[in-house]
Protein backbone atom coordinates (compact mmCIF):
# COMPACT_ATOMS: atom_id res chain seq x y z
CA UNK A 1 0.00 0.00 0.00
CA UNK A 2 3.19 2.61 0.90
CA UNK A 3 4.15 1.97 -2.82
CA UNK A 4 0.81 2.44 -4.01
CA UNK A 5 0.52 5.68 -1.82
CA UNK A 6 3.88 6.86 -3.00
CA UNK A 7 3.99 6.41 -7.03
CA UNK A 8 0.33 8.20 -6.58
CA UNK A 9 2.15 11.13 -4.58
CA UNK A 10 5.16 11.51 -6.51
CA UNK A 11 3.17 11.26 -10.16
CA UNK A 12 0.54 14.10 -8.65
CA UNK A 13 2.37 16.74 -7.24
CA UNK A 14 5.58 16.38 -7.79
CA UNK A 15 7.05 19.74 -7.98
CA UNK A 16 5.15 21.24 -5.08
CA UNK A 17 7.99 21.66 -2.83
CA UNK A 18 7.34 24.62 -1.14
CA UNK A 19 4.02 25.74 -2.43
CA UNK A 20 4.37 29.26 -3.10
CA UNK A 21 3.31 32.35 -5.46
CA UNK A 22 5.35 33.52 -7.73
CA UNK A 23 4.10 36.60 -8.06
CA UNK A 24 3.16 39.13 -4.76
CA UNK A 25 -0.27 40.58 -4.54
CA UNK A 26 -0.13 41.80 -1.09
CA UNK A 27 1.05 45.22 0.16
CA UNK A 28 4.28 44.44 1.29
CA UNK A 29 6.64 47.86 0.85
CA UNK A 30 8.92 46.51 3.41
CA UNK A 31 9.12 43.30 1.76
CA UNK A 32 8.04 41.32 4.78
CA UNK A 33 6.71 38.23 2.33
CA UNK A 34 10.24 37.94 1.30
CA UNK A 35 10.52 35.63 5.00
CA UNK A 36 7.20 35.19 5.92
CA UNK A 37 5.97 33.93 2.76
CA UNK A 38 7.34 30.58 3.60
CA UNK A 39 4.61 27.53 5.09
CA UNK A 40 6.28 26.01 8.55
CA UNK A 41 8.26 28.63 9.19
CA UNK A 42 7.91 27.98 13.02
CA UNK A 43 10.01 29.09 16.11
CA UNK A 44 9.59 26.75 19.11
CA UNK A 45 8.68 28.56 22.45
CA UNK A 46 9.89 27.50 26.05
CA UNK A 47 6.96 26.10 26.77
CA UNK A 48 7.22 23.60 23.99
CA UNK A 49 4.55 25.46 21.75
CA UNK A 50 5.06 26.68 18.76
CA UNK A 51 4.77 30.08 16.94
CA UNK A 52 3.74 30.46 13.92
CA UNK A 53 5.17 33.32 11.57
CA UNK A 54 4.19 31.98 8.23
CA UNK A 55 2.00 34.60 6.37
CA UNK A 56 -0.33 33.36 3.44
CA UNK A 57 -0.32 35.85 0.72
CA UNK A 58 -3.68 34.92 -0.93
CA UNK A 59 -5.27 34.91 2.31
CA UNK A 60 -4.07 38.20 3.42
CA UNK A 61 -4.71 40.21 0.50
CA UNK A 62 -7.93 38.93 0.73
CA UNK A 63 -8.64 39.75 4.18
CA UNK A 64 -9.63 42.93 5.41
CA UNK A 65 -5.84 44.42 6.01
CA UNK A 66 -5.03 42.77 2.54
CA UNK A 67 -3.98 46.61 1.26
CA UNK A 68 -2.30 47.42 4.66
CA UNK A 69 1.22 47.82 4.45
CA UNK A 70 2.72 45.41 7.60
CA UNK A 71 4.33 48.38 9.41
CA UNK A 72 1.49 50.36 10.12
CA UNK A 73 1.05 48.12 12.66
CA UNK A 74 4.44 46.48 13.40
CA UNK A 75 5.48 49.52 13.41
CA UNK A 76 8.84 48.52 15.76
CA UNK A 77 10.65 46.55 12.98
CA UNK A 78 13.39 48.24 11.01
CA UNK A 79 15.62 45.37 10.67
CA UNK A 80 16.35 41.51 10.11
CA UNK A 81 15.90 39.47 12.47
CA UNK A 82 13.96 40.67 14.88
CA UNK A 83 13.16 39.00 17.89
CA UNK A 84 11.71 39.98 20.86
CA UNK A 85 9.59 42.23 19.07
CA UNK A 86 7.55 44.65 20.93
CA UNK A 87 3.52 44.32 20.70
CA UNK A 88 1.33 45.27 17.88
CA UNK A 89 0.07 48.90 18.09
CA UNK A 90 -3.20 49.31 15.81
CA UNK A 91 -3.56 52.97 17.20
CA UNK A 92 -0.58 54.81 16.00
CA UNK A 93 -1.21 55.05 12.60
CA UNK A 94 -4.38 53.50 12.17
CA UNK A 95 -7.55 53.62 14.07
CA UNK A 96 -6.77 56.62 16.23
CA UNK A 97 -9.88 57.31 17.08
CA UNK A 98 -11.09 54.11 18.39
CA UNK A 99 -8.24 53.78 20.59
CA UNK A 100 -10.29 53.18 23.44
CA UNK A 101 -12.06 50.45 21.90
CA UNK A 102 -8.96 48.47 20.83
CA UNK A 103 -7.30 48.75 23.90
CA UNK A 104 -10.04 47.09 25.42
CA UNK A 105 -10.10 44.19 23.62
CA UNK A 106 -8.67 40.78 24.53
CA UNK A 107 -5.15 40.86 23.67
CA UNK A 108 -5.26 36.80 22.29
CA UNK A 109 -7.30 39.23 19.52
CA UNK A 110 -4.35 40.41 18.09
CA UNK A 111 -2.27 37.39 18.85
CA UNK A 112 -4.23 35.53 16.74
CA UNK A 113 -5.26 38.11 14.19
CA UNK A 114 -3.19 36.08 11.33
CA UNK A 115 -4.54 32.72 12.39
CA UNK A 116 -6.41 31.69 9.18
CA UNK A 117 -3.05 32.66 6.90
CA UNK A 118 -0.68 30.70 8.79
CA UNK A 119 0.53 26.75 8.05
CA UNK A 120 2.69 24.46 10.01
CA UNK A 121 2.60 20.72 10.76
CA UNK A 122 1.60 19.70 13.81
CA UNK A 123 3.05 15.90 13.83
CA UNK A 124 4.35 13.53 11.55
CA UNK A 125 4.66 9.96 11.66
CA UNK A 126 8.61 9.56 11.52
CA UNK A 127 8.97 6.62 13.93
CA UNK A 128 13.18 8.02 13.73
CA UNK A 129 15.15 7.80 16.62
CA UNK A 130 15.73 11.80 16.58
CA UNK A 131 12.45 12.33 17.44
CA UNK A 132 12.42 10.59 20.32
CA UNK A 133 14.54 13.19 21.93
CA UNK A 134 14.50 16.15 19.41
CA UNK A 135 10.99 18.35 19.38
CA UNK A 136 9.25 18.13 15.62
CA UNK A 137 11.00 21.47 14.91
CA UNK A 138 14.06 20.77 16.98
CA UNK A 139 16.48 24.17 15.86
CA UNK A 140 16.00 27.07 18.47
CA UNK A 141 19.78 28.22 19.38
CA UNK A 142 20.37 30.73 16.48
CA UNK A 143 17.69 33.00 16.99
CA UNK A 144 18.84 34.44 13.38
CA UNK A 145 18.04 31.74 11.50
CA UNK A 146 15.80 29.40 13.81
CA UNK A 147 12.67 29.34 11.84
CA UNK A 148 14.00 29.55 8.32
CA UNK A 149 15.87 25.93 9.55
CA UNK A 150 12.85 24.59 11.49
CA UNK A 151 10.73 25.49 8.12
CA UNK A 152 12.81 22.55 6.46
CA UNK A 153 10.76 20.27 8.68
CA UNK A 154 8.06 19.40 6.25
CA UNK A 155 9.96 18.74 3.01
CA UNK A 156 13.77 16.85 4.44
CA UNK A 157 14.33 14.35 7.17
CA UNK A 158 17.01 15.46 10.18
CA UNK A 159 20.08 13.34 7.93
CA UNK A 160 19.39 15.03 4.61
CA UNK A 161 21.25 17.61 6.37
CA UNK A 162 22.75 16.45 9.53
CA UNK A 163 24.79 13.40 7.89
CA UNK A 164 28.45 12.85 8.34
CA UNK A 165 28.59 11.63 4.67
CA UNK A 166 32.19 10.61 4.62
CA UNK A 167 31.08 6.96 6.35
CA UNK A 168 29.42 6.54 3.19
CA UNK A 169 29.62 5.78 -0.24
CA UNK A 170 27.23 6.29 -3.48
CA UNK A 171 24.74 8.51 -1.46
CA UNK A 172 21.68 10.00 -3.58
CA UNK A 173 18.87 11.89 -2.42
CA UNK A 174 15.34 10.76 -2.93
CA UNK A 175 11.97 10.93 -2.02
CA UNK A 176 11.35 8.86 1.49
CA UNK A 177 8.27 6.98 1.30
CA UNK A 178 4.93 8.71 2.57
CA UNK A 179 4.39 9.35 5.90
CA UNK A 180 0.76 10.64 7.77
CA UNK A 181 0.91 14.37 9.34
CA UNK A 182 -1.17 16.56 10.98
CA UNK A 183 -0.76 20.45 10.16
CA UNK A 184 -2.13 24.06 10.85
CA UNK A 185 -4.00 25.96 8.43
CA UNK A 186 -3.42 24.04 5.23
CA UNK A 187 -1.27 21.42 3.89
CA UNK A 188 1.47 22.27 1.86
CA UNK A 189 5.16 20.70 0.31
CA UNK A 190 4.41 17.02 -1.42
CA UNK A 191 1.26 15.83 0.04
CA UNK A 192 -1.48 13.54 -0.57
CA UNK A 193 -5.14 14.12 0.60
CA UNK A 194 -6.95 10.43 0.65
CA UNK A 195 -10.41 9.39 1.45
CA UNK A 196 -11.16 6.85 3.76
CA UNK A 197 -14.26 5.15 3.59
CA UNK A 198 -15.90 3.79 7.19
CA UNK A 199 -16.07 0.18 8.10
CA UNK A 200 -19.55 -0.88 7.60
CA UNK A 201 -19.45 -2.95 10.59
CA UNK A 202 -17.90 -0.82 13.25
CA UNK A 203 -19.37 -2.10 16.45
CA UNK A 204 -20.29 0.53 19.44
CA UNK A 205 -17.06 1.14 20.76
CA UNK A 206 -15.21 1.59 17.69
CA UNK A 207 -18.23 4.47 16.79
CA UNK A 208 -17.77 5.65 20.74
CA UNK A 209 -13.62 5.81 20.20
CA UNK A 210 -14.38 7.87 16.84
CA UNK A 211 -16.20 11.13 18.60
CA UNK A 212 -12.71 11.24 19.97
CA UNK A 213 -10.37 11.39 16.84
CA UNK A 214 -8.64 14.11 15.39
CA UNK A 215 -9.14 12.52 12.24
CA UNK A 216 -11.28 15.00 9.57
CA UNK A 217 -14.65 13.20 8.81
CA UNK A 218 -16.39 14.68 5.96
CA UNK A 219 -20.50 14.41 5.31
CA UNK A 220 -20.51 11.43 3.62
CA UNK A 221 -18.39 10.06 6.81
CA UNK A 222 -15.65 9.38 5.03
CA UNK A 223 -12.39 10.28 6.90
CA UNK A 224 -9.91 12.41 5.16
CA UNK A 225 -6.03 11.26 5.76
CA UNK A 226 -2.98 13.38 4.21
CA UNK A 227 0.17 11.84 3.46
CA UNK A 228 3.66 13.81 2.83
CA UNK A 229 6.73 12.80 1.18
CA UNK A 230 10.15 14.08 2.22
CA UNK A 231 13.29 14.06 1.07
CA UNK A 232 15.81 11.25 2.29
CA UNK A 233 19.25 10.45 1.71
CA UNK A 234 19.67 6.81 0.91
CA UNK A 235 23.13 4.48 0.49
CA UNK A 236 23.81 2.37 -2.20
CA UNK A 237 24.91 -1.07 -1.44
CA UNK A 238 25.40 -4.14 -3.42
CA UNK A 239 23.06 -2.98 -5.99
CA UNK A 240 20.31 -1.99 -3.18
CA UNK A 241 18.56 1.70 -1.94
CA UNK A 242 19.08 1.62 1.59
CA UNK A 243 17.45 4.56 3.94
CA UNK A 244 20.06 5.77 6.18
CA UNK A 245 17.80 7.79 8.58
CA UNK A 246 18.38 6.02 12.42
CA UNK A 247 15.45 3.76 13.20
CA UNK A 248 17.42 1.60 14.89
CA UNK A 249 18.21 3.48 17.76
CA UNK A 250 14.22 4.04 19.08
CA UNK A 251 14.20 1.91 21.77
CA UNK A 252 17.94 2.93 22.93
CA UNK A 253 16.88 6.36 23.00
CA UNK A 254 13.30 5.90 24.95
CA UNK A 255 15.70 4.48 27.84
CA UNK A 256 18.03 7.29 27.80
CA UNK A 257 15.59 10.19 28.38
CA UNK A 258 14.35 7.68 31.51
CA UNK A 259 17.77 7.71 32.83
CA UNK A 260 18.93 11.38 31.29
CA UNK A 261 18.75 13.05 35.46
CA UNK A 262 20.85 10.03 36.97
CA UNK A 263 23.41 9.54 34.65
CA UNK A 264 26.60 11.37 35.41
CA UNK A 265 28.51 14.13 33.18
CA UNK A 266 30.74 11.58 31.30
CA UNK A 267 27.77 8.76 31.01
CA UNK A 268 25.76 11.57 29.53
CA UNK A 269 28.51 12.51 27.03
CA UNK A 270 29.23 8.78 26.12
CA UNK A 271 25.34 7.83 25.11
CA UNK A 272 24.78 11.01 23.79
CA UNK A 273 28.20 10.02 21.19
CA UNK A 274 26.90 7.72 20.48
CA UNK A 275 23.04 8.87 19.35
CA UNK A 276 24.93 11.04 17.27
CA UNK A 277 27.53 8.84 15.77
CA UNK A 278 26.55 9.53 11.96
CA UNK A 279 25.43 13.02 12.90
CA UNK A 280 27.45 16.14 11.84
CA UNK A 281 26.73 19.63 13.12
CA UNK A 282 27.38 22.34 10.09
CA UNK A 283 27.44 26.07 10.59
CA UNK A 284 24.52 28.30 8.43
CA UNK A 285 26.72 28.78 5.52
CA UNK A 286 27.70 25.29 4.75
CA UNK A 287 24.03 23.86 5.15
CA UNK A 288 22.71 26.42 2.70
CA UNK A 289 25.16 26.11 0.30
CA UNK A 290 24.50 21.87 0.02
CA UNK A 291 21.60 22.41 -1.39
CA UNK A 292 20.61 26.05 -2.64
CA UNK A 293 23.42 26.43 -5.53
CA UNK A 294 24.38 25.54 -8.70
CA UNK A 295 26.49 22.76 -7.05
CA UNK A 296 23.59 21.40 -4.72
CA UNK A 297 23.75 17.78 -3.72
CA UNK A 298 20.28 17.72 -4.36
CA UNK A 299 19.37 16.86 -8.56
CA UNK A 300 16.22 19.34 -8.43
CA UNK A 301 15.41 18.06 -11.99
CA UNK A 302 16.17 14.27 -11.31
CA UNK A 303 13.72 14.86 -8.13
CA UNK A 304 11.02 16.03 -10.44
CA UNK A 305 10.72 19.75 -10.26
CA UNK A 306 10.49 22.13 -12.84
CA UNK A 307 13.17 23.36 -14.75
CA UNK A 308 12.04 26.90 -13.62
CA UNK A 309 11.16 25.87 -9.63
CA UNK A 310 15.01 24.39 -9.36
CA UNK A 311 16.55 27.49 -10.43
CA UNK A 312 14.84 29.11 -8.08
CA UNK A 313 15.45 26.85 -5.12
CA UNK A 314 19.25 26.62 -6.47
CA UNK A 315 19.51 30.42 -6.60
CA UNK A 316 16.93 31.31 -3.72
CA UNK A 317 18.13 35.25 -3.16
CA UNK A 318 16.42 34.71 0.76
CA UNK A 319 19.59 32.94 1.35
CA UNK A 320 22.07 36.00 1.03
CA UNK A 321 19.64 37.54 4.36
CA UNK A 322 21.13 34.40 6.21
CA UNK A 323 24.83 33.78 5.26
CA UNK A 324 26.16 37.67 4.65
CA UNK A 325 24.48 39.81 7.00
CA UNK A 326 24.52 39.82 10.65
CA UNK A 327 21.84 42.84 10.78
CA UNK A 328 20.00 44.10 7.59
CA UNK A 329 18.54 47.39 7.83
CA UNK A 330 14.93 46.86 6.03
CA UNK A 331 15.21 50.08 3.36
CA UNK A 332 11.60 52.35 3.86
CA UNK A 333 11.87 52.65 -0.25
CA UNK A 334 8.51 54.02 -0.23
CA UNK A 335 7.91 56.43 3.28
CA UNK A 336 5.49 54.11 4.99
Amino acid sequence: MRKSILLLLLTAIAGLFLNIPDTSFAEDHGGCLMCHRYPGLVRLEKSGDIKMLHIDEAKQLGSSHGKTDCRQCHHSITSVPHTNVADVNCTEKCHLEEKGKIDALDPSYLTDFHKEERFAITRIDDRSSCRVCHPLYPHSSNIKVRAFLNMHTGFLICESCHLRKEKYENLTYEWKAPEAFEFVGEPYGTHLKREKKPEKNRDMISKMLKIFSSDKENSEGNTTEYFISRIAVFSLEDGAKRNVENIVDIEKAKGFMEREKSLSIEDKAKELEYFHRDIARKGINVACNECHSIKSKLDFNRLGFSEKRAKDLEYMNIKSLMTKYDTFVIPNLFGH
